[in-house]
């Protein structure tokens, strides 16, 4: 299987200095990789700015922003059998970006923003027969929110966590998540490392595949 996996924060500038973004480190999405890896399978990971070595085997792409994400995606995505959408993408950018960095003196105190495009719903119509899978990465009860998702984005499958516990959120190693899918009961994993956890999601892509 040729699966394709984004992972980490976007960077969305204000001037070359300063940007909007998030704590995500990628750590989940390049466990996702580094498990397709070792399971034969051929991996592209598009990777946000994380500071992370890239796992044996994988292939990686680059990127910054919400929008080069996006552009990589839409470019790699037909040579892929399955969109794994870990990524922290952000939300909204800066309508304006200065080209030179902004003079405290002459900023406003209020920044425009403009959103980002959601990068599943747009390449939706690019789904065919691959799978798609998201995260939904909330506080306090995720898995409303991640049934809302599933359904909106038409995926395949979505991985809701709790950012809000400690050890299943952001800069960790470990994660406890549920497998939501649209046949068949949600799947709570118990915590475990972010690398079993990105087990379980290939092996659930192989079981689906075959079917």
């Amino acid at each position: 299987m040729n699966l394709l996996v984004t992972a980490g924060p976007t960077r969305e500038h204000l001037d070359p200095v300063r940007f909007l973004s998030n704590r995500s480190t990628g750590k989940m999405g390049f466990a996702v990789a580094q498990a397709a890896a070792e399971r034969g399978h051929t991996v592209t990971l598009v990777a946000g700015p994380v500071s992370l070595p890239t796992p044996a085997g994988v292939t990686r792409v680059d990127v910054v922003s919400a929008l080069d994400m996006l552009a990589a995606v839409q470019r790699l995505l037909p040579g892929h059998d399955a969109l794994v959408m870990s990524a922290a993408v952000a939300d909204w950018r800066p309508k304006l970006m200065s080209g030179t960095k902004l003079k405290k003196s002459a900023m406003s105190p209020l920044i425009e923003l403009e959103p980002n495009p959601d990068i599943l719903k747009t390449v939706r119509p690019l789904k065919g027969q691959r799978l798609f899978v998201g995260f939904a990465a909330e506080t306090g009860d995720p898995l409303a929110e991640a049934q809302r998702k599933l359904a909106s984005k038409g995926l395949d499958l979505i991985v809701a966590n709790d950012v809000a516990q400690p050890d299943a959120g952001f800069a960790v190693d470990t994660n406890r998540v549920t497998f939501i899918s649209a046949t068949e009961p949600p799947r709570p994993l118990p915590l475990q490392s972010k690398l079993e956890v990105g087990h379980a999601l290939v092996g659930w892509l192989e079981r689906r595949g075959a079917a």
